[in-house]
């Protein structure tokens, strides 16, 4: 996939779908305390919620220094990936889910 956002077309019943389903997965993620989504997730909690692998790692530093991004950039991008993980119905966050947190990140510069 690239570092663009995806442009294939989806349904509002299948958007709701993985919607509710994503949700579904937070909430076994994160049970009963004070955090209940991904945008919540403290910079304490990223490594635990939000692991990257060794690749993944490599990339957002790229893109750190090549957007001159700050730590708290780099924060909103990890939990945007683990919400695009979790829309896919994935346990990990994938070189494709961060390439595109990346790339709405990008976008949200050129704005």
């Amino acid at each position: 996939m690239g570092s663009e956002p995806r442009a294939q077309p989806i349904d509002s019943d299948s958007l709701r779908a993985s919607v509710v389903a994503a949700r579904a997965l937070q909430t076994r993620r994160f049970g009963t305390g004070t955090v209940l989504t991904n945008a919540q997730v403290s910079h304490s909690q990223l490594e635990r919620f939000c692991k990257l692998d060794a690749t993944g790692e490599l990339m957002l530093k790229e893109a750190m220094m090549e957007l001159g991004l700050s730590a708290r950039a780099h924060d909103k991008i990890c939990k945007v990936a683990r919400t695009i993980a979790d829309l896919d119905a994935s346990d990990d966050i994938c070189a494709e889910h961060l390439a595109e947190a990346i790339g709405y990140r990008k976008l949200d510069r050129k704005l």
